[in-house]
C-alpha cells in the first residue's frame, strides 16, 4: 500500500484527488492539506510515500517547498501553468499533471509513481554494484569504480571514469546501501572508499588525487584507518 498526502491551495482539488485516490487499490490518502506547515508537521511524524503538490500556491510554490524538504517522498505535481512543466521535471517529480486533468491521465501517473517505489524498495547493494537513478534512467554502477562521493544539495555526486554522475540521492541514504567494510563517511559531504586511499593524516585523506577533509565530528576516522593501514601492512 503506498501512503499518500495532497497539498493544493484549492480546495475543489483536493476533493478531486481524494475522489481519484478512492477508487485506486494501491494507495491510501491519508490527508490533505491546504497549509504547507500542516503538511511539513504531519511528514516529519507519519509515513509518506507519495506526495501530490500543487505548484502556484499563494505563499511558496511547490517546487521551492519540495526542494526545501530535508527528506523528499516521490512527487507528483500537479498545476494548471503548463510553463511549470521543466521546472517540476528538473526536481525529478514522477509526473506532472496539468489541470484538470481526467481519471485516466490520473491513474497512469499513479502507476508510475508505484513502479518507481517500487524500484526503490528493493534498491540494494547487490553483489558488487549499486542501481542509482540517473536523470531519467537507472544506471548500474560497479562499486570498484567508485573514486569518491560527494554531497551537492539535494544530489550526489559519485566519481567514476569517464565521468562523475548526479543522482538526487542523500549521502546518508547512500551510505546505508554501501558494505561499511570497504566505504567510510570522513565528513558530512564525503565518502570514500578504503581500497582507493593514497594517504591520510588526522585531519585529510588523500583519494584520487583530491585532497579531502576529515569533519571535526568525524575524529574517530583516522583511528579507523589506522587500524585498516596496520592489518594490510
Amino acid at each position: 500500500m503506498i501512503h499518500c498526502i495532497a497539498i493544493d491551495d484549492e480546495p475543489l482539488a483536493l476533493q478531486l484527488i481524494q475522489e481519484y485516490c478512492a477508487k485506486i487499490s494501491f494507495l491510501k490518502l491519508e490527508k490533505t492539506f491546504t497549509n504547507t506547515d500542516e503538511a511539513i508537521s504531519f511528514m516529519q511524524n507519519n509515513k509518506v510515500d507519495l506526495l501530490f503538490l500543487d505548484i502556484q500556491m499563494p505563499d511558496i510554490t511547490g517546487i521551492q517547498f519540495y526542494k526545501n524538504l530535508t527528506e523528499k517522498p516521490p512527487v507528483i505535481f500537479t498545476t494548471a501553468y503548463k510553463d511549470f512543466a521543466v521546472e517540476g521535471f528538473n526536481v525529478d517529480a514522477v509526473d506532472y499533471l496539468l489541470k484538470p486533468f481526467e481519471y485516466d491521465r490520473f491513474l497512469k501517473a499513479c502507476y508510475k509513481a508505484k513502479e518507481y517505489i517500487e524500484f526503490l524498495s528493493s534498491q540494494e547493494v547487490q553483489l558488487n554494484s549499486l542501481f542509482i537513478k540517473v536523470n531519467y534512467e537507472i544506471m548500474k554502477v560497479n562499486l570498484k569504480d567508485i573514486d569518491l562521493i560527494e554531497a551537492l544539495d539535494d544530489y550526489i555526486k559519485i566519481y567514476i571514469k569517464p565521468n562523475p554522475v548526479l543522482t538526487l540521492m542523500t549521502l546518508k541514504s547512500i551510505q546505508e546501501k554501501l558494505p561499511s567494510r570497504d566505504f567510510v563517511r570522513v565528513h558530512r559531504s564525503f565518502i570514500i572508499p578504503l581500497a582507493k586511499i593514497e594517504k591520510f593524516s588526522k585531519s585529510k585523506v588523500w583519494i584520487a588525487g583530491k585532497e579531502i577533509p576529515i569533519g571535526s565530528s568525524y575524529g574517530a576516522v583516522y583511528d579507523q584507518l589506522l587500524e585498516i593501514s596496520k592489518t594490510k601492512q
